[in-house]
């Protein structure tokens, strides 16, 4: 996990009426003879050790959405929630009833469900980051493409060398996507939010995008909060494109659908579960609260691999060769921009592995700039680089700055932090305030680039590690790898996931021009064709786009450790159980 642990932080068992204030029913009451005041929580269907034959004392069952949606208690305990999604959890979904299937389309262009009469039956459709592919490209080895291991995961997941081809009832992914399309909308969306001036986020705008750097953000920095980009993540993205659209085309309820994505960071696990992310906010009153999530699990790419070996199917031996179309979807515009046939844009290094939001807004307003320059000024370490446009005639016109892993984060952070008022009548400002060059430097930004992982998002906390069995098996190493194979393999990655460029790739790079007849393209992105499909995303829903595309945050506060006793008993426990992660 991403999050930096204090003592004040660890607790994995919760006291009543002290850490966790949801209303949990059957939570057991305090043992007056107990000393030690520990109440364990069986988390979400995870079995307890011992079960006590004293009613009173049951365990009490807290889901991830009831944590999530809470003042804050959980931090270590996110180690074990985020496991409750998990490639059990998608087997169990596929063995719990037939699938929904599609018919169509009719002389009409009309689609037909059919199996609704089953109230447990679903339609399942999946959505695949490109670093998870890259990932497991780099684990097949023989210079698989990052475009090959894509084809190998669609297989396992819709074809019946795959999934669909055991199980109790063979069942399938309808559709499987790639993200690659949604972030291409949270690209210009992003560069629309910059060239706008958002409403929403204040100067400097930060990337939100990476759920552990929000997660973060929320529980221990919420001065920094106006800063965040109000644009989704492309994973909350697609599963809001997914869910709306096919809800509204084939006439059923969000909850029969269920949205399975593929990504390299357990912390999406967590994006997943919040309550900003569901059915109440798109299609209730916009508010965010219990509804259908938009993402209903995430898996790893490692679990990808357990995901094979729980129904003895070598993932290596799938095929690599080019799929059939997939299964025709109820939207013509939306289906070429979910599925083009053709990819033509080569990726850009310099735009990093995690989806390249500052290379994007760097690029674009280069373009609204001719004859201006893009100068590069590195930082402290390679994680930190600041970026300065300037004019044709010298003088400055746009500042950003990409800071990748939590320690470089906390400058940023601190830099942002408001001073503190004096309470002294006269008196001057202090904290941060004292530093006013350094703020003075950092406030001058208009985008910063953030990502909890140092390296950015091929080095996900999910991704296969150097370390795992299956790499070493490949590689033929005889002992456990070092540094060097440590980076060496991270490079491999990294490889894997520029290599999408070789033109087996699928696309016609569908494209529209803007309003005097020439295609306005950023790094191979044709910003009217997305900004048109959008609009023909809301229309059809009949859903604002800021209320689709846009997202929220908030505060997390939390009472847990601020009791000295507390904080002695909370590291007494943390001991008891080997440091809590």
């Amino acid at each position: 996990m991403s999050a930096i642990l204090s003592a004040d932080d660890l607790n994995d068992f919760i006291s009543p009426s002290v850490a966790c204030i949801k209303p949990i029913e059957a939570l057991p009451t305090a043992n007056e003879a107990s000393t030690t005041l520990e109440t364990e929580v069986i988390l979400g269907g995870l079995e307890p050790p011992s079960v006590s034959a004293d009613p009173s004392n049951s365990p009490s069952k807290i889901s991830l959405t009831d944590c999530l949606a809470c003042s804050g208690c959980v931090t270590s305990a996110e180690a074990v929630l985020v496991s409750l999604q998990s490639h059990n959890e998608v087997l169990g979904m596929l063995d719990s009833a037939p699938a929904l299937r599609i018919d169509g389309p009719d002389s009409a262009g009309q689609f037909q469900v059919l199996g609704l009469d089953n109230p447990g039956a679903k339609l399942f459709v999946a959505s695949v980051s490109p670093q998870s592919r890259a990932s497991l490209a780099a684990a097949c080895g023989g210079n698989t493409t990052e475009a090959q291991a894509g084809r190998m995961i669609e297989r396992l997941l819709c074809q019946p060398e795959g999934l669909a081809g055991g199980g109790k009832f063979n069942n399938g992914f309808t559709w499987v996507a790639d993200t690659n399309t949604a972030r291409e909308a949270c690209l210009v969306l992003g560069a629309d939010e910059v060239r706008q001036g958002s409403s929403t986020s204040s100067k400097p705008v930060l990337t939100s995008s990476c759920p552990g750097w929000v997660c973060y953000a929320e529980k221990t920095h919420p001065h920094v909060l106006p800063h965040l980009s109000r644009v989704k993540s492309p994973q909350a993205l697609m599963g809001t494109l997914l869910k709306t659209t096919l809800s509204k085309k084939l006439g059923i309820s969000p909850d029969r659908i269920w949205h399975l994505a593929v990504m390299p960071c357990l912390d999406k696990k967590l994006e997943a579960s919040r309550e900003e992310l569901t059915d109440s906010v798109w299609a209730g009153d916009g508010q965010s609260g219990r509804g259908v999530r938009d993402v209903d699990c995430v898996i790893t790419s490692k679990e990808i691999l357990m995901l094979t070996e729980s129904r003895g199917i070598d993932f290596f031996n799938l095929p690599k060769t080019q799929l059939p179309p997939p299964t025709t979807f109820p939207d013509s515009k939306l289906y070429d921009f979910l599925f083009p046939r053709r990819r033509v844009k080569t990726p850009v290094k310099d735009a990093g592995t995690s989806g390249g939001n500052l290379h994007f807004i760097l690029e674009d307003v280069v373009s609204r700039n001719p004859g201006s320059k893009l100068q590069t000024v590195s930082g402290r370490n390679a994680d930190v680089v600041e970026y300065n446009v300037i004019s044709s005639s010298g003088e400055p016109i746009f500042k950003a700055a990409k800071y990748y892993g939590f320690r470089n984060i906390q400058n940023i952070v601190r830099k942002l932090k408001p001073a503190k008022a004096s309470k002294m009548p006269g008196g001057r400002p202090f904290g941060a305030a004292r530093k006013a060059a350094a703020q003075s430097k950092s406030l001058d930004f208009s985008y910063v680039e953030i990502m909890a992982c140092p390296g950015g998002c091929t080095n996900g906390g999910g991704q296969i590690k150097v370390t795992d069995p299956v790499v070493a098996e490949r590689k033929g190493w005889s002992s456990d790898p070092g540094p060097q194979e440590q980076k060496d393999w991270l490079a491999e990655v990294d490889e894997a996931y520029f290599s999408m460029s070789d033109s087996e790739t699928d696309g016609d790079g569908s494209a529209s021009s803007n309003g005097d007849g020439a295609m306005e393209v950023i790094d191979g992105v044709c910003l009217s064709y997305v900004r048109d499909t959008l609009a023909h995303w809301s229309e059809t829903t009949g859903i604002d786009l800021a209320r689709l595309a846009h997202t929220s945050y908030r505060e997390v506060i939390s009472d847990v450790g601020k009791d000295a006793s507390e904080t002695q008993r909370v590291i007494q426990l943390a001991g008891k159980i080997g440091g809590g992660w």
